[in-house]
């Protein structure tokens, strides 16, 4: 590829073109699925002693006292027979499991804080990475698709805990697949930790999503001890408002002056994302510093949607700042989709994509 001339009286160009997400085709091996079952790097560092409760919510503090002593509790009595079932070394004896509940089910809104705490309780828990799993509830799903339905059972049989971030309550295929995973695990001693979120506009009818959680997963219902966590959404308490969308200009200047910038026409992203399975969107913005979009408008369909979703999550777990010009985010999603059956995944997604703007004002002061 030629460079550009340099100005007359100046060195040659060197500073590189953006990075362009459209130009990415990532292929990921199943063994980095696996690997890659960890708290994101947003919530490497946090511990239930950075949780920060709201004086004002009692429930919260509760729930941190509930969840030490629910990783205090997995370190007890724990032995080899994980590693054994996981590696075939002949059948290890049946243990019984420990009495009262082996999961804990964060009940809250959005923004309340249920990914750090979930991630708290992972790092709380007294075992080798590796023998704890972190992942979405799409995450897992992309799993079972990569490794198969019995092979995910081994390969997660053999951790103490499991921890699953966003659980999805919408698509009844799947969620009946992870309710049977689950079931298989919990048969197999592993703990698990569950997460997913209610509409804002129900926060206050004082029951959250944990009846649709406990009826989604039925037999496994006993298994689950509901935290609920009262809140507003951190996100914007105290904050000011997201910045509003930037010009092509500045989006354009911003990309090419910041290092590991990518730059692409909202649109063609797109329909970029049709031709990548979402669970390479992570590979996806591999080294990608901040993500620079120009001409956001309105998502034309439910399955371009989706995918947007899938792609918000990435980017906020790996604390990727956004600077984007055209429409503010709250107008990607139609009045349609936002009081359909998929509204949770999208009232998530505007919320991170806000933060995620608010992270990328500090890339230009211009206009």
């Amino acid at each position: 590829m030629s460079s550009s001339p340099a100005p007359s009286g100046t060195g040659p160009v060197t500073d590189p073109a953006p990075l362009s997400l459209c130009a990415r085709e990532p292929r990921v091996p199943a063994d980095r699925l696996v690997a890659e079952m960890v708290p994101p790097p947003r919530f490497d560092s946090v511990r239930f002693s950075t949780y920060i409760p709201d004086p004002g919510q009692p429930s919260q503090t509760e729930a941190v006292r509930v969840l030490e002593g629910f990783a205090a509790g997995l370190g007890q009595g724990a032995g080899d027979s994980g590693k054994r079932r996981l590696f075939g070394f002949g059948r290890a004896p049946r243990k019984a499991v420990p009495a009262g509940p082996r999961g804990v089910y964060l009940d809250g809104g959005y923004g309340v804080g249920k990914t750090h705490l979930l991630a708290s309780l992972w790092h709380a828990t007294p075992a080798e990475p590796d023998r704890k799993a972190f992942g979405t509830f799409v995450e897992l799903t992309n799993l079972v698709g990569a490794l198969g339905f019995q092979q995910t059972v081994q390969t997660l049989s053999g951790h103490r805990l499991l921890c699953i971030d966003e659980f999805e309550l919408d698509d009844p295929g799947d969620t009946v697949l992870v309710s049977t995973l689950l079931g298989k695990l919990v048969d197999a001693g592993v703990a698990l930790a569950a997460t997913s979120n209610t509409l804002p506009g129900k926060l206050g009818e004082g029951r959250f999503a944990a009846a649709d959680f406990m009826r989604e997963i039925q037999g496994l219902s006993a298994h689950f001890r509901a935290l609920r966590i009262d809140g507003e959404d951190y996100r914007h308490r105290g904050l000011p408002e997201a910045p509003p969308p930037y010009s092509d200009e500045a989006v354009t200047k911003a990309a090419h002056a910041t290092e590991g910038a990518s730059l692409d026409a909202f649109s063609p992203l797109l329909d970029h994302l049709a031709r990548v399975h979402p669970s390479r969107y992570g590979a996806l913005t591999d080294g990608i510093r901040a993500v620079c979009l120009t001409g956001v408008r309105p998502v034309p369909d439910q399955s371009t949607a989706l995918r947007l979703v899938v792609l918000a999550d990435r980017l906020y777990d790996r604390e990727v700042p956004v600077l984007a010009s055209g429409l503010p985010f709250d107008q990607l999603f139609s009045d349609e989709m936002l009081n359909g059956g998929y509204r949770k995944k999208y009232f998530r997604a505007i919320s991170r994509l806000t933060a995620l703007a608010r992270d990328a004002a500090k890339l230009t002061n211009a206009r």
